[in-house]
């Protein structure tokens, strides 16, 4: 049914080229939030977080009800194609994963609350799919932003991992990598806040139905 392009993750010397500059136009203030949604300048104080975890739009609905959460913006991260569009994203041939951009204030959600998160709302151990949605777009990563942020994934990934293979549910296949090393692309305006605009709009919330243990 699938063809094994969009489960084979494509390399740099196949990609599509993409482009030099961002060519989408895109509304200065979050929906929800009031903040704003493009926030490469980070406020003194915030931190940021970059996970894909399936279906970006109900991934960044999750977190942008979070306490402490300051901003969220939905985009594309670890591959290889400059500032993809959605549909190139989709076809696999960008090697991109669909992502939710937060910023967040550590002095009230720590970054381990939202690995947490991440881990209870979505289904870890699928590869390149989430539920019914299959690709290289689909699959499970965080792309941590410093050293401490890091440490704090292996380790979580790892107690969470403990408990899954305790119930006989699957090793976790998350990809786990340096944000700098993959630029984070944001989508276009649709994309953004999409649930909030169309809260009949498609959520995909597959997942183990296991609680992060402790």
């Amino acid at each position: 049914m699938f063809s094994r392009a969009k489960t084979t993750l494509v390399d740099a010397e196949h990609a599509l080229p993409g482009r030099d500059s961002d060519p989408f136009q895109r509304s200065d203030q979050h929906v929800v939030l009031g903040t704003p949604v493009v926030t490469d300048e980070v406020p003194d104080g915030l931190e940021v977080a970059i996970f894909g975890l399936g279906c970006f739009w109900g991934a960044e609905e999750i977190y942008w009800q979070k306490k402490g959460v300051w901003s969220t913006s939905v985009g594309y991260a670890g591959g290889h194609t400059g500032h993809p569009s959605y549909e190139e994203v989709c076809s696999g041939r960008t090697g991109h994963t669909e992502a939710v951009r937060i910023v967040f204030d550590p002095a009230v959600v720590s970054f381990a609350d939202l690995v947490k998160a991440f881990f209870e709302v979505h289904d870890p151990t699928q590869g390149m799919r989430q539920g019914n949605d299959v690709g290289t777009q689909y699959r499970s990563a965080i792309y941590y932003t410093s050293p401490e942020q890091e440490q704090v994934a292996r380790d979580l990934t790892k107690v969470y991992g403990d408990e899954l293979a305790r119930r006989r549910l699957g090793d976790i296949t998350t990809e786990i990598r340096p944000a700098a090393e993959t630029p984070y692309y944001y989508a276009e305006e649709a994309h953004q806040q999409y649930l909030a605009k169309n809260p009949f709009g498609y959520r995909c919330h597959a997942n183990t139905g296991v609680r992060f243990p402790g």
